[in-house]
């Protein structure tokens, strides 16, 4: 009875092993993919760019203060005060060019209108 048990726990136990390791080798997967991704070549550009702060506040008063306000405090768009110390800059660029909190629009500048725009919205 003893040597028929072993027969039947031994593969179960294999199978359990080999169900754990594939879960750690997505789970392993996923992580490197989410950290090690690679970044987007427009988000790339325009972090490398150093924005004008002037021209940022003109591209903001003309595309983002009828919901953020003149001096982006919000009205019916949040209040941007401080928006780059809850932000990545990273964040901030995707943020403005996906739209992704309707019912903000998607905004597609080039990368130095958005690096003069994030300038701007890191004085906020």
């Amino acid at each position: 009875m003893e040597q028929s048990l072993s027969k039947v726990i031994e593969p179960r136990a294999a199978q359990v092993l080999g169900w754990i390791a594939a879960g750690v080798v997505v789970i392993a997967i996923g992580l490197l993919l989410t950290f090690f991704r690679p970044t987007d070549p427009y988000v790339s550009t325009v972090l490398t760019l150093t924005g004008d702060t002037e021209r940022g506040q003109a591209i903001f008063q003309i595309n983002c203060a009828g919901c953020h306000g003149l001096e982006g405090r919000g009205l019916v768009g949040p209040d941007l005060a401080n928006v780059s110390n809850r932000k990545s800059r990273k964040d901030l660029i995707l943020q403005v060019t996906t739209g992704e909190t309707p019912p903000m629009p998607k905004f597609q500048p080039s990368p130095e209108t958005m690096a003069d725009l994030l300038s701007y919205l890191e004085t906020l």
